[in-house]
Formats: structure tokens, sequence, C-alpha cells
């Protein structure tokens, strides 16, 4: 210890300045310094953490601003559809000035004048199993607001295979339900969907409708679910399923067991294959349309 400090980093030491936060960052993340359990280390962890949003519609507009509002210091946003004046009724990220923009653009220019400390990362391409797996790499949570079941069972037994937490969202109407998959630590999609139901009792939402402030509730409670997973906080949606009632204003919770017989996640499953499933149900846009 001769010569203190200076003497070990003249020495070519390995040595590292303790991480602050800006002055800025202090005012505006203000709010979370103040609760114990987030505080200075917990926010940035989060400016630290990468968050993909599986589409940039009613589920994922109130997901990405809450996000980039709290900090999470990259964005990624998959959606390779344009901004439809029908899209306003819900899918907040966007306005009339943007009409036959690409959403994954305007959903950029959103974030990025809510927060300049979040990076957004935009992917205007179809997801398919040729690229899912090289998109999701790398990300700590995958908020999923997809509105199809062949997108779904892609996009969990991609997120088995990297181990990658999904905090899956879904609307119809007047309902609304929410979960995490934790790989291999709780149930996975297929074990709450062992098979999609027939096409004609599963419509979308372009088909069925749904009101427009109910996946501003869903996608808000996905994006504080987010939160959670990625701070280790309280006790995430795994293993549970909660469900939304908007015309009772009623919420219940379900829980959800693994299946030892799940073909993707159980005991004796066998490799996993990420494949097309596009034969399972009605044709759909792939991205997400909620």
């Amino acid at each position: 210890m001769d010569g203190g400090f200076n003497r070990w980093k003249d020495g070519g030491k390995p040595w590292s300045a303790p991480r602050t936060l800006s002055a800025e960052q202090r005012n505006r993340y203000h709010r979370h310094l103040l609760l114990p359990e987030v505080g200075e280390r917990g926010q940035q962890k989060l400016l630290d953490s990468k968050v993909l949003l599986l589409g940039a519609g009613g589920l994922g507009s109130p997901a990405a601003l809450y996000l980039a509002a709290a900090g999470v210091g990259t964005l990624g946003i998959i959606d390779m559809d344009v901004v439809d004046a029908s899209n306003l009724q819900r899918q907040v990220l966007h306005n009339v000035d943007r009409i036959g923009e690409r959403k994954v653009d305007s959903a950029k220019k959103t974030i990025t004048a809510l927060n300049p400390d979040v990076t957004v990362a935009t992917y205007d391409v179809r997801l398919g199993a040729d690229n899912i797996l090289d998109i999701i790499d790398g990300y700590d949570v995958i908020v999923d607001g997809t509105d199809n079941f062949p997108t779904r069972y892609l996009v969990n037994d991609a997120s088995l295979l990297k181990r990658i937490p999904v905090v899956h969202g879904s609307i119809f109407r007047f309902e609304g339900q929410v979960t995490v998959f934790d790989p291999y630590h709780g149930p996975c999609y297929r074990c709450l969907v062992p098979e999609p139901p027939p096409p004609e009792l599963a419509p979308s939402c372009a088909e069925a409708g749904v009101l427009g402030v109910l996946p501003g509730i869903v996608g808000s409670i996905q994006g504080l679910e987010a939160i959670k997973v990625l701070l280790g906080l309280g006790d995430p949606l795994v293993g549970r399923l909660l469900s939304y009632d908007a015309l009772e204003e009623s919420f219940r919770t379900f829980k959800v067991r693994r299946d030892p017989n799940c073909p993707a996640c159980g005991p004796n499953a066998g490799e996993i294959v990420i494949a097309e499933y596009d034969e399972l149900c009605m044709p759909h846009p792939r991205q997400p349309a909620a």
C-alpha cells in the first residue's frame, strides 16, 4: 500500500472510478432515488439495462413510454408496420402528423423526445425463425405485445434458448392478461397454452375490437413487471396470470404451474428447434396489431 492510490495507478494496475449520476439525472430520477428499493444503484442498473419491445402498438406504446421515462438505457422496438389513423385510438406513441410513417421511426422520435438518456434500437423487419435469435440476443427482458399464436410460440422457444424473461400481455375487447415467463424458473407459454384454439375462437383485435384505454392499462402493467424483473423487486408475475376485466373493474390472479410434460421446458423436453408456426392458426400480420 506504500504510495497509495497514485502509485497503484501509475504502476498500471487496474482501477475504476465510482459511477455517479449527473446532476440532471439526479433531478430527472429524483422520485426513484427516494425509494430505498431503487436508489442510485437501482437507477444505474436501469440505465444499463436493455429491454426489447415486440411491437409499437397498443401494448408496446405505454410500456415503451414508461420504460423510457424510468430510464431504461436501451429500448429495442421491432415492428414492420406503418402508422394508420385507426391506430391512434390506442397506440399513444404516435400522432396524426406521423400517419404513413414507419412505426419504429415514430416510436423512436417519441421516446427520444421524452428521455435523451435512452438509446432506441429499431427493427423494421418481420420477426421470424431466421432472425429472432439474433434480434433478442443481449436483451435482459422481452416485453411481448404480439397478437397472434405463431409469434407467441416462436418467442417462447427463442426466449427459452436464450434464457431471457418474457413479460407477456394480451388484450381482447374489454379484457386483458399479463404474466411473466421466466425460463426454467416458472412456466413457459407452452405450459399455459399447449395448443392454440381454433382460429374462429381467437379473433384479432382488428376483427373483434378493443376499448382504447385497455391496452394502456395492460401495457403499463407490463412495463412495471419488466422493471421488477430488472431490479429484482417484489414478486413478479412468474407462475401467476393476472386477468383484468374493464367492465367489472376487477383484477383476478390465477396460478400457472410448469407442465412436467411440456415439450419446450419440461424435464424430458427434446431439443428446442426454432421454426415457423404459421400453420397453427388463421394468418395475421407478423407484427403486433394490438
